[in-house]
């Protein structure tokens, strides 16, 4: 089982929203660079997956799961090659987990947030998500 992180301008689409979308979720969209369709095309079901408010709040909030792996994007021409897989909220975090503690955090300095922060959607490592997780509270 694989880890991964997903951004959201939280005036776009916020953890809120994902939580009220309930059990049925919804599809991620609107990913339009290469390297993070790969990803979400190596997404699978039941894959854990941090949930991260971008350029407000600068922070992981909550843990989704992914519920259908990758299919052409809905919202997207037909015939391109984007795509999308489906996620619910599964619980939000006891405490935010910021950017900054992230940055601050020797062992995170080579996690994907910190490396490559303008990708959209990003591997975790096990270890960066058992260092997350607690820095968490959970």
């Amino acid at each position: 089982m694989a880890h991964w992180l997903i951004k959201s301008e939280p005036f776009k689409w916020s953890w809120e929203q994902q939580v009220q979308a309930g059990a049925k979720g919804t599809f991620w969209d609107g990913v339009r660079n290469h390297s993070a369709k790969l990803n979400l095309m190596k997404m699978r079901k039941g894959d854990p997956v941090f949930f991260y408010h971008s350029n407000e709040g600068l922070e992981i909030v909550g843990i989704a799961e992914v519920i259908r792996e990758h299919y052409p994007d809905p919202t997207a021409e037909p015939g391109s090659p984007w795509v999308v897989v489906d996620v619910k909220a599964v619980k939000p975090l006891p405490k935010p987990v910021s950017l900054a503690a992230i940055k601050a955090e020797p062992r995170l300095a080579k996690m994907s947030l910190v490396t490559s922060m303008r990708l959209s959607v990003q591997p975790v490592t096990d270890e960066e998500w058992a260092i997350v997780c607690r820095m968490g509270g959970l």
